[in-house]
């Protein structure tokens, strides 16, 4: 189902921002599903799965899918 539907954030070379965050709240109020994809070497191949559940976890939302860099949240 995921793969039906676009990415509607990127995080780029900014990282997680407050505005980030908020954009991602503002999207699941309008859509409940939201698909994210992390900019390559951004952040750690180890570090991702931490990524992942801290958006979660400040959207108040659950992480669905994560493959890679790609993560959905859904509320």
């Amino acid at each position: 189902m995921s793969r039906d539907f676009q990415v509607t954030i990127r995080v780029g070379k900014s990282g997680i921002t407050d505005t980030l965050v908020s954009e991602i709240e503002s999207q699941l109020q309008k859509r409940s599903l939201v698909k994210i994809k992390l900019n390559r070497g951004l952040f750690e191949r180890k570090d991702i799965s931490e990524v992942w559940s801290h958006l979660a976890e400040r959207t108040h939302s659950v992480l669905v899918l994560a493959r890679g860099n790609v993560g959905v949240l859904w509320r």
